[in-house]
């Protein structure tokens, strides 16, 4: 009896996992963070992956790590906010694994705070140009290759900040928000060619770039989050995964907070 409990269990597990066997992903943002657990997720789990960042180095390094345990993938360099190197590196991921199933549109950058007023020109061209711009390119150029194999899942990271206003955040609030329109405008548009679009909206995640921030400011944003806590990468590569798989093949134009509750 005991076998066939655990035999049932084991049967449970495997319904419930994620496979991405033969499928291509991209990943924009790869060499840190929320994109390298993601990169890395997917290629455990079966997935080819086109590693995308500007940070060579890190880049290949997410790509040797990938390799080292038996997967397949390739680095590409790119600018997100150049819509030649945003199709150059669809056209190079195509070239080398044959198509694009998956697409994680996640490079962006959250700049530095100030007031609406007091924010340099230059601030809101970067922020716009990477967080917004960088997704509105990877979306057309990866639709294009999707409609041409038969259709495909993408995920945008969008923030907290794109489903409310935050103070001194005014550049990078308008981005995020631009992603989750976006996000939904994209997803109706192409619900009827198999290709789903949907966006997360991460709160505070222990990433390199939040864990810059002053430790007395850490506690500060821990004590505000309902859960008391940051999240992880790992919990954001679950849901991105979770999203990205046939497991969630009816979930489109949806915007997901991972955020502990911060947003509810």
């Amino acid at each position: 009896m005991l076998r066939l409990v655990k035999a049932i269990s084991n049967k449970e597990e495997e319904m419930f996992m994620v496979k991405l066997d033969n499928k291509v992903a991209i990943v924009t943002g790869a060499a840190s963070g929320m994109g390298r657990e993601v990169a890395t997720r997917l290629s455990t789990l079966g997935a080819k992956v086109a590693a995308i960042d500007m940070n060579n180095e890190k880049g290949n390094e997410v790509v040797e790590e990938i390799k080292a345990a038996g997967r397949e993938a390739i680095f590409l360099q790119a600018n997100v906010t150049d819509p030649q190197e945003v199709k150059n590196y669809v056209e190079e991921t195509i070239a080398h694994f044959g198509q694009v199933d998956l697409f994680y549109n996640n490079a962006g950058i959250v700049g530095s705070s100030a007031m609406t007023a007091e924010i340099s020109d230059s601030q809101i061209s970067d922020t716009i140009n990477i967080n917004l711009k960088g997704v509105l390119y990877g979306l057309k150029y990866v639709i294009q290759a999707m409609e041409k194999s038969g259709g495909g899942a993408i995920v945008n990271t969008a923030s907290g900040a794109g489903l409310e206003g935050t103070p001194s955040l005014i550049a990078y609030g308008s981005s995020k928000h631009g992603v989750v329109g976006a996000t939904k405008t994209a997803a109706l548009e192409y619900a009827d060619k198999n290709i789903r679009i949907n966006a997360i909206a991460p709160g505070s995640i222990k990433t390199p770039m939040i864990e810059n921030i002053d430790p007395k400011q850490q506690k500060e944003i821990e004590v505000s989050i309902p859960i008391k806590r940051q999240g992880t990468v790992t919990e954001i590569a679950d849901l991105v995964v979770y999203l990205l798989g046939d497991e969630a093949s009816y979930i489109t134009g949806a915007v997901i907070p991972i955020d502990g509750g911060y947003t509810a």
